[in-house]
């Protein structure tokens, strides 16, 4: 029976399998029983098609609720046992894979697989972006049966309760970011310290501000060959990819399920620090060449993020992702991360700090500088990936076909100049013949250009999506930390509060001040590197792409020489 629903993201095709939606829009479901987290149902502009269950409310005239929360429902959602109870998030395309499902072992191995296909090397050609990226909220991730982690509100809850609450007013509203990651509950000093913290973080002050202090063992890592395996003799399929560190210079494989396990530690772990969201899964075509060579593309820029990061590069998860081969180890290695109790607002407690004194209204003005930028940045990223989009979509289609009626209008010109023939002109017929055929080249080399310059172009853009999404959520702390400081300085003036825990307030907001101007810094830093290498790329790529028809043209303009 068809249901009505309301769209609460924007989500963007990636094939024809699935449809378009847009952030409040009018929805038609047919089923309530989603497949792997995905409804079939029709949009406002009458197009019918798949997309994800989450991103939308099923509206109910009598009941006590007015839709259906597909994000915290098991059968409903590709994820499960998440760490947070709020809706989805709307700037990711699901992150892990529809190979991936839930009663496969998750401690299987790579090299006990068949492989059942040769690495797969051609480029692809899908060139869609990415869906539209707005605000970061929960994040979904595969666990081990055998692990389930307290969310983390229940487990702020529990620390605050150990000792006498701040006098500072909590926020009431317990799902907001500040509420649920615990930063609350840090700057209020309600975060109880470890009695032993294995690991620091340290942030400098460099030329352009604080910044996170360099990896002192700097490394790189390949990704390569993607290759079809299978196990349980062939019943299940998937695609591994082969990782060289190069510090190690020793290869790993790891699937997609792999580097989603990996993510969703990074969420959980590092408040304050915007990781690179994974590159999105797809409803159907998982093997398909194209979507194969898309994700493997994406997964490169995704590691070369990884790498360059002070923090996430030295990360004992991130070590244990890529160096690992050994079986036990890896298990021991994989429990060891999911334990982590230095996670959420305790990661904030392993930063050290400079000592360089900064005007707190000094780093607010910084910060609201730094979130008008990443919104004007993230709408242009969003008009840029639109335009590049529409573009691969002419190359590959309306480009090709007018080069294509263009040729073919030459040929019949030719073919017409052989009715005749005592006035006929072998030489001049044969020349636009072959000036017909030298445009239907053309048309074919427009629509093979797109994956040697725009897709490139769409990795980089869709990544720096995922990236700039993030920043909201981020801010949102250092804002909730910023209106702490101001409301216990008041109290203090007032004689309601000890001037030392205001102190204290105010210390624990400068960790979370020069932790966000550390990452901005970072952030400009990649952001120049990674725009530079995409536009040097592009443009090389045209010219060759340009020399390469012209010289086609000049060819065939040579045969008119001689007549």
């Amino acid at each position: 029976m068809a249901l009505k629903a309301r769209a609460l993201y924007n989500f963007q095709s990636e094939n024809k399998e699935e449809i378009s939606i847009q952030e409040n829009e009018e929805l038609v479901i047919f089923s309530e029983n989603s497949l792997d987290g995905w409804l079939q149902g029709q949009n406002s502009r009458g197009e019918t098609g798949l997309f994800p269950a989450s991103y939308v409310e099923i509206l109910r005239s009598r009941s006590g609720s007015n839709y259906t929360d597909y994000s915290s429902s098991p059968a409903g959602s590709p994820v499960h046992d998440s760490f947070y109870t709020t809706p989805p998030n709307p700037g990711i395309s699901y992150q892990g894979s529809f190979e991936d499902d839930d009663d496969d072992d998750w401690d299987d191995w790579d090299d006990a697989c068949t492989v059942v296909e040769e690495p797969r090397s051609a480029p692809g050609t899908n060139g869609h972006p990415s869906p539209s990226l707005q605000y970061p909220a929960a994040y979904g991730h595969h666990q081990h049966a055998g692990y389930h982690p307290k969310p983390a509100l229940e487990r702020q809850d529990s620390m605050s309760s150990s000792k006498r609450g701040s006098v500072v007013g909590r926020n009431l509203n317990r799902f907001s970011c500040f509420v649920r990651s615990g930063v609350e509950a840090f700057i209020l000093g309600d975060v109880p310290l470890m009695s032993k913290i294995a690991e620091t973080y340290c942030i400098e002050m460099g030329s352009k501000g604080p910044q996170w202090r360099a990896n002192p063992h700097p490394f790189i890592c390949s990704v390569e060959d993607p290759t079809k395996q299978t196990k349980f003799k062939g019943i299940k399929s998937y695609i591994s990819y082969k990782l060289t560190p190069s510090n190690i210079n020793s290869p790993v494989y790891r699937r997609y399920k792999h580097f989603d396990w990996l993510y969703n530690r990074l969420l959980h772990k590092f408040t304050v620090i915007s990781v690179p969201h994974l590159p999105e899964k797809q409803a159907t075509g998982r093997f398909e060449e194209d979507f194969i060579e898309k994700r493997k593309r994406r997964l490169i820029l995704w590691m070369d993020h990884m790498t360059s990061h002070p923090v996430l590069s030295q990360y004992e998860g991130f070590q244990h992702f890529l160096c690992c081969r050994d079986e036990k180890q890896w298990k021991l290695g994989k429990r060891r991360a999911e334990k982590d109790e230095m996670v959420g607002a305790s990661f904030l407690l392993t930063i050290q700090i400079p000592t360089e004194h900064q005007d707190l209204q000094d780093v607010e003005d910084r910060v609201d500088a730094f979130k008008a930028f990443s919104k004007k940045m993230d709408d242009s990223v969003l008009q840029l990936t639109n335009v590049a989009s529409e573009l691969v979509r002419k190359h590959v289609g309306g480009f090709r076909k007018e080069f294509q009626k263009l040729g073919n209008a030459f040929q019949a010109i030719s073919h017409s100049f052989h009715m005749d023939p005592p006035y006929s002109s072998d030489a001049l017929n044969n020349a636009i013949s072959h000036t017909g055929k030298t445009y239907e080249t053309v048309g074919e080399m427009f629509a093979e250009q797109p994956k040697n310059d725009l897709f490139l172009m769409l990795d980089t853009l869709s990544l720096y999506q995922g990236l700039l999404s993030n920043f909201p959520d981020i801010i949102h702390l250092q804002k909730g930390a910023f209106a702490k400081v101001k409301e216990s300085q008041r109290m203090s003036d007032e004689g309601r509060m000890d001037q030392e825990e205001a102190d204290g307030i105010r210390k624990r907001c400068r960790v979370v001040g020069f932790a966000l101007q550390a990452e901005m810094n970072h952030f400009h830093e990649r952001r120049v590197a990674d725009f530079k290498r995409m536009m040097q790329s592009y443009l090389k790529q045209q010219i060759v792409f340009y020399q390469r028809v012209s010289q086609q043209l000049e060819k065939t303009l040579r045969m008119y020489d001689n007549l």
